[in-house]
């Protein structure tokens, strides 16, 4: 076996988390490792604006995850290549009359959120490591095993043969983090029955910089807007459906699921003129029941996953990465040990009661506009007007996703 050079901390998966991380503990005297499966090759940025130049995969970021981006130094070059600012959101029941519309200038601010594609926040993050002479990122690279010697230190060992003995491993490998089951940690998880059909459309009419999302009873479908030309409105859309919906319209043809698409959406933005290629993924709920062991911690989708319907997972996990940068780097100003329980422990206590707050009020909405009974379609409906009209709830709801102050400063 062959031991790589000492690091402090080494971080499993390049992926928006894993990179922030390491972007956040670099130049205060750290050695950092991150591995990576794929190869380390940024993605190409296509700049047509075309169905097909989109990437499917987006995320919403909230102000409060653009000012970490910011702060990381990898926001500029995300608004350089393209984004969406939305500032505008409207919410509706399929199931009746209720809706609700958020506006960013109720709370002062100037974006609700920013609709950004996957692999250019990505991009990104590793142009921001590649000038970090303390972050060392091995990719192609993959975790073959993970082991806690003697005296309580774990050893990586990689696919390539080499080791590892860093003070602190990060898991941000994803949903399906191979870290986290090599280090057994317990989690809680269950399927939603539904998976989530993701593609880019054209649509006949502005979108508006709106988000918007309509509540059907198979499940909620969302259409975000992309940057556009005065001549071609483009959309991002997630379509939760009934898992045994799935195959039936991923076989549809083109146009076929365009007019289904439209339907379901009410038509809201005139007709969908086109899709790009689909993708159809399922939906499960995850919790890690602890997020930390000694010399061991979970971030993002590793440590939780839940439901795209408000799109705030990649929020809940920059907010993670932010937290635990934060206690390791205080830890080192007091000369603790980053892995040390303690230090680690702070971080849970930090994170894990919001995340399971938004889990399971996420779990509510699901449910909640899944139930067919008409006492509970009316009181849903008479719910959403009521919030709808009530100012100072509908704000308070609005700055706790945005990652607002009462004053309207971020947090």
């Amino acid at each position: 076996m062959t031991e790589l050079p000492s690091c402090d901390v080494a971080i499993v998966g390049a992926g928006i988390a894993g990179s922030a991380l390491a972007a956040a503990l670099s130049g205060r005297g750290l050695q950092i490792v991150v591995i990576e499966a794929q190869g380390d090759e940024r993605a190409v940025l296509p700049d047509a604006l075309a169905l097909e130049s989109f990437d499917p995969r987006v995320v919403a970021l909230s102000p409060r995850s653009r000012r970490l981006l910011n702060e990381l130094g990898a926001w500029q070059a995300v608004a350089d290549y393209r984004l969406c600012a939305y500032d505008h959101m409207t919410v509706w029941d399929a199931e009746g009359t209720g809706s609700i519309d958020f506006d960013s200038a109720d709370v002062g601010a100037a974006a609700l959120g920013y609709i950004v594609e996957n692999r250019a926040l990505v991009g990104a993050l590793l142009g921001r490591l590649a000038a970090c002479p303390d972050v060392r990122l091995l990719a192609p690279e993959s975790l073959a095993g993970c082991e806690r010697a003697a005296d309580g230190a774990l050893v990586l060992t990689l696919a390539s043969g080499a080791q590892l003995r860093p003070e602190l491993v990060v898991a941000a490998d994803g949903a399906q983090s191979r870290l986290r089951d090599l280090l057994a940690f317990r989690t809680r998880e269950w399927g939603y029955g539904h998976h989530a059909v993701v593609a880019t459309v054209q649509v006949e009419r502005p979108h508006q910089t709106t988000a918007w999302q309509r509540f059907l009873p198979s499940g909620p479908l969302a259409f975000l807007p992309l940057p556009s030309a005065p001549d071609a409105q483009y959309c991002s859309i997630v379509w939760s459906l009934d898992s045994s919906r799935v195959d039936g319209i991923q076989a549809l043809q083109a146009g076929e699921f365009c007019a289904a698409l439209e339907r379901a959406f009410e038509g809201r933005l005139g007709r969908v003129l086109g899709c790009s290629r689909r993708f159809a993924f399922p939906l499960r709920q995850r919790h890690a029941v602890d997020y930390v062991q000694p010399g061991a911690a979970l971030v993002a989708d590793a440590a939780h996953t839940i439901h795209p319907l408000a799109g705030q997972g990649i929020n809940l996990g920059l907010q993670d990465v932010a937290a635990l940068a934060e206690e390791v780097l205080r830890a080192r100003e007091r000369g603790e040990q980053p892995g040390s329980i303690a230090v680690l422990r702070r971080y849970q206590r930090r994170r894990k009661g919001e995340n399971l707050a938004m889990m399971a009020a996420m779990e509510g909405f699901k449910r909640l506009f899944e139930q067919p009974a008409l006492p509970l379609r009316w009181l849903r409906n008479a719910g959403m007007r009521g919030v709808d009209r009530a100012g100072p709830l509908k704000h308070q709801l609005m700055r706790q996703a945005m990652g607002l102050t009462e004053s309207g400063t971020l947090e």
